[in-house]
């Protein structure tokens, strides 16, 4: 009879668990401090690329459209507060009072806000084409 807790069984299970996990849902954890702050601000549209595969300088680019310019920088400015409350500074931040376009770079996520004018212009969406589109109904009902 083998003993259960045999190393080779603790490998077994340690290789089970990582089938069972979703890197969707686990990078939808890590961004949900930023995700919950946008979607409290009534945004027009938020969505996020997963880009992990495809570049090594973030795991996710955040993109939100704002209804105005006043609320790009409201949107921009309201989620630098919130997450330097928890310590969170972002590494570098652009275009917080110009309007059209504000990017908060906190390593791990990108956060563009643009105005619905500017987002089509750049159209990040179309660059990152090859990026899978994270699934964030679970935040809509924070609106």
């Amino acid at each position: 009879m083998t003993n259960p807790s045999t190393p080779v069984n603790d490998l077994a299970l340690d290789q089970t668990k990582n089938l069972t996990k979703d890197p969707a849902r686990d990078l939808i954890d890590t961004l949900a401090p930023y995700l919950v702050q946008a979607f409290a601000r009534k945004t027009q549209e938020i969505t996020v690329l997963d880009v992990r595969n495809l570049t090594s300088y973030t795991d996710a680019i955040m993109i939100i459209t704002a209804q105005s310019q006043r609320q790009v920088s409201s949107i921009a400015e309201h989620i630098h507060i919130a997450m330097k409350k928890e310590n969170n500074l972002p590494i570098g931040t652009e275009g917080m009072k110009q309007g059209t376009w504000a990017l908060l770079d906190y390593g791990d996520v990108v956060i563009n806000v643009f105005d619905k004018a500017t987002r089509d212009f750049y159209d990040l969406e179309g660059l990152w084409s090859e990026a899978p589109r994270l699934d964030l109904s679970a935040f809509k009902s924070i609106r």
